[in-house]
Parts: C-alpha cells; structure tokens; sequence
C-alpha cells in the first residue's frame, strides 16, 4: 500500500573526492567527475573531469573525457578531449590530448602529441574553388569589356 505511491526517483551521480592529507593506491575507475586534493598512486580511469587541485600529487596514469592539473602528476596522461594546466600545475609525463590549454607559470617535462581532428572539409573541396575561379575570371572578364 505505501510502496505503490511511492515514485522512483533517477539517482544523480555525484563527484568523488580524494581529500587533502588523505593517500590511495590501486586502480580507479569511475563514470563521475573526480578531484584529488591528496596523494594517489596507480591507475587512473574516469569517464568525466579528473582534476588535480593544488595540494594534489598524483602518480599514476591518467585517461578522462577532461583533465586538469593544478597540482603535480607523474605519469602519462590521455584526455579524450581536454587537458588544462593551470599556472600552479606541473606534469612530468608524455600527453595524448584532443586540446590543450598550458598557461604561463606551470611545468611540463614530456612530450605532447594532439589527437587527430576530423577533416572539416568534405570531399570535392577542389570543386567549390573551380567555382569561385570561374567566379572570379566571369567578374574580371565583366570589368575588361565594360
């Protein structure tokens, strides 16, 4: 009687935190944002925004949709989309990133490599520029006789 009232309500995920003055070690996957403001050691997997706030180390690998490094991570990193370092970020490891955002203060030893964009013209793009030529010769041949 009381259960057939009662409604069914989507469970929101929530961010997770590692705190400051705390330490994990292992592997870590998670399908939320997560933030480290303490130490972790091992692998990291997240389908959201990892993000190294400034009391934060991290030695690990990192893969996320987004990264962002405010603190010190040792290790490679891949962001699916894109890695921001902040001007109190250092990164001593190699980056896959889609973009990447460095500003002016923070440390980076190793290399970048940017993923690969999709070609944002479509096939024939020669075409369109035959047609502006043609374009471009019909107007001056209209100036020469005019």
């Amino acid at each position: 009687m009381w259960g057939k009232n009662k409604l069914q309500m989507p469970v929101k995920s929530t961010d997770s935190l590692i705190g400051h003055g705390g330490t994990l070690e292992g592997k870590l996957n998670c399908d939320t944002n997560l933030r480290i403001e303490g130490n972790f050691s091992g692998e990291i997997n997240c389908q959201g925004t990892v993000t190294v706030g400034e009391q934060g180390t991290v030695r690990s690998s990192i893969r996320a949709q987004d990264i962002i490094i405010a603190g010190k991570v040792y290790g490679d990193v891949i962001a699916d989309q894109r890695l921001m370092m902040t001007d109190t970020g250092q990164l001593h490891g190699n980056i896959l990133a889609g973009s990447l955002s460095i500003m002016e203060g923070s440390v980076l030893n190793g290399s970048v490599a940017m993923a690969e964009e999709p070609a944002t013209e479509k096939a024939g793009g020669l075409q369109k520029k035959e047609h502006a030529d043609k374009a471009g010769k019909r107007s001056s041949k209209q100036a020469e006789t005019a």
